[in-house]
């Protein structure tokens, strides 16, 4: 277990965790109550800022993709189920099929005022191809792809920022129903994926280590050109209401020039790329 998010001069949002007393070497967190909602907020916002402006970018030789905005509201406040949202989007990647485009979306949920869950989905589509009602039918073959209650579609004019927006409400008072999915993210391509993972490793790995360089797997992050396994930067061990981490190494950034200011790069490095 990694956390060095918690060290003097790192971000408590990216460990999820409370720091309580910091030295050079070792690091005591509490773990308040809203700790666990506040690391899969902040993970959310990292994937999806990600996902959003990856989604966006255009192929070579072909105009960028529309980005349409779907909001998706249940009739009754109790009316939502874990499997609901799966079903919509396995839906409109049907959909997606026969109209031979690519399905790429990202979505967020939302807890509303009144208590009840709903979604907010960005979906790209090629220009010319319009997004239909997702509370409708469009042929007598076809259900809707939401039939829980109803749907809002416009095509966005901030592409991600629409989600932003929603997901700037959230905090770490944020209590969600049990079995509640955050968000979806579809349709990435393979260097899509990697920098959405590269956005999600801890700090340390990411100011070390590019794009596509590290993997993870059952023991630890290892180094795709290698097959080393990176040993622990910190040991973990718990003790009454808090963990306790010990520092074993340091590790060196890519750019020293902006760790020395606290600042980091954004994803670097090439992508792999296969039969390279």
């Amino acid at each position: 277990m990694s956390a060095p998010a918690a060290t003097a001069g790192g971000r408590r949002e990216d460990a999820g965790l409370v720091p309580f007393k910091t030295s050079r070497e070792t690091t005591v967190i509490v773990l308040a109550p809203s700790c666990v909602a506040e690391r899969r907020v902040n993970r959310l916002k990292r994937s999806v800022w990600a996902s959003g402006h990856l989604h966006g970018l255009a192929n070579a030789g072909f105009r960028p993709p529309v980005a349409w905005f779907v909001t998706l509201t249940y009739a009754g406040v109790d009316d939502w189920r874990a499997d609901h949202i799966a079903k919509a989007i396995e839906r409109f990647r049907s959909w997606c099929s026969t109209q031979g485009v690519l399905c790429r979306y990202t979505w967020v949920a939302e807890l509303q005022r009144r208590g009840a869950v709903h979604y907010h989905l960005l979906a790209w589509l090629p220009p010319g191809v319009v997004m239909p009602k997702w509370d409708r039918s469009a042929t007598k073959r076809r259900s809707p792809f939401w039939n829980h209650g109803m749907s809002n579609t416009e095509r966005a004019k901030s592409g991600v920022g629409y989600l932003m927006k929603y997901l700037s409400k959230l905090g770490d008072q944020t209590r969600f129903p049990r079995g509640l999915r955050l968000y979806g993210i579809g349709g990435l391509n393979d260097d899509g994926k990697q920098v959405r993972q590269w956005h999600n490793l801890p700090q340390w790995a990411k100011s070390a280590y590019g794009v596509g360089e590290l993997a993870r797997s059952a023991f630890g992050l290892v180094v795709r050109a290698t097959g080393e396994i990176l040993p622990a930067v910190w040991k973990v061990s718990r003790v009454p209401g808090a963990l306790h981490l010990q520092k074993l190494r340091e590790v060196l950034p890519r750019f020293p020039e902006l760790a020395a200011v606290g600042e980091w790069p954004g994803a670097f490095s090439t992508f792999p790329r296969s039969g390279a």
